[in-house]
């Protein structure tokens, strides 16, 4: 007779992160938090008042870990990230533009320049929301800003995109340990090819807008990179990259993001919309994405900022 033994649980880790102008994660929390965990947590301080490490005993499953948590911080402004120990360290980093590796919506920002904002935005929100197709939305929006002089994009970069906090750490960090970053957005090469370089990515995809006269066309080129084209490229680099699938990192908010985030070895929601939250491996609610280096194991002295 053949004896069947369940697969030993792996060992856990719980990442308690704060942001770094409002360091929330104080020994004392750290130490509540032990407790809530069982009398043989172990912990480790990453970055003092920033995050921590905590190696739950053997026994609990990431959801216990992390409702017990929760219940321990309470409304404190920090954030939680339960997974392996094994792997955490990540090889290939894919993140989306809009509303994650910059502060703002790209195409509701043009449409502000021939006055519909609002009605592009609403569109925006609802297929963020997963509540209508990206591809067919996305079409929609582009079409409304026909006749938009391209120029304008140089001007929307200088004026009102802003860079997320932490993202250029994050991605400087993974790569000056040889680790490959990509820029995967259902926006406009217009905007990833600057964003792209001024936090610096290895590479970027995105849509291509169809100019003539060195106005918009209305149109965007043909196949749409939406979500299975995100999920697509991760794929297509782990493989490229002869990586385990545990050893991707991906980040996004929006419903096209779902399939990347679902795929990579831990994906993250960012300051994401509800859905994308309950579905991503973790969420990052209050934390920069200096969270990512964290979650991996990194401490403060290892993070590169200048």
């Amino acid at each position: 007779m053949v004896s069947l033994m369940a697969s030993p649980q792996p060992a856990l880790v719980a990442t308690l992160v704060a942001n770094p102008a409002h360091p929330a994660v104080t020994d004392a929390l750290v130490a509540r938090a032990a407790k809530a965990l069982g009398q043989d947590t172990q912990h480790a301080i990453l970055a003092r008042g920033i995050a921590a490490d905590l190696f739950a005993p053997v026994g609990l499953t990431a959801a216990a870990i992390e409702a017990r948590l929760r219940r321990e911080i309470g409304d404190e402004p920090v954030d939680v990230v339960v997974q392996p120990v094994a792997h955490r360290l990540k090889r290939l980093f894919l993140a989306d533009m809009d509303s994650t590796m910059i502060g703002q919506e790209c195409i509701d920002e043009l449409a502000d320049f021939v006055g519909l904002k609002a009605e592009v935005s609403a569109i925006t929100e609802r297929a963020m929301n997963g509540e209508i197709a990206f591809e067919p939305a996305l079409r929609e929006r582009v079409a409304l800003l026909k006749d938009l002089p391209v120029g304008v994009v140089d001007e929307i970069m200088e004026s009102r995109i802003t860079l997320t906090p932490g993202g250029r750490a994050l991605v400087r960090t993974m790569r000056a340990r040889g680790f490959y970053t990509c820029l995967v957005s259902g926006g406009f090469t217009l905007f990833t090819g600057s964003v792209a370089a001024l936090i610096g990515f290895h590479e970027h995809r995105s849509n291509r807008l169809l100019v003539s006269a060195d106005k918009l066309v209305g149109l965007v080129e043909e196949p749409i990179l939406g979500r299975e084209a995100k999920l697509a490229t991760l794929v297509e680099l782990r493989q490229h990259l002869r990586l385990a699938p545990e050893d991707t990192l991906a980040v996004g908010d929006g419903a096209n993001d779902l399939a990347m985030l679902g795929e990579a070895g831990l994906g993250v929601a960012f300051r994401a919309k509800p859905a994308v939250a309950a579905a991503a491996d973790a969420r990052i609610d209050h934390a920069d994405l200096t969270a990512l280096l964290y979650a991996q194991g990194y401490r403060e002295d290892d993070i590169l900022t200048n």
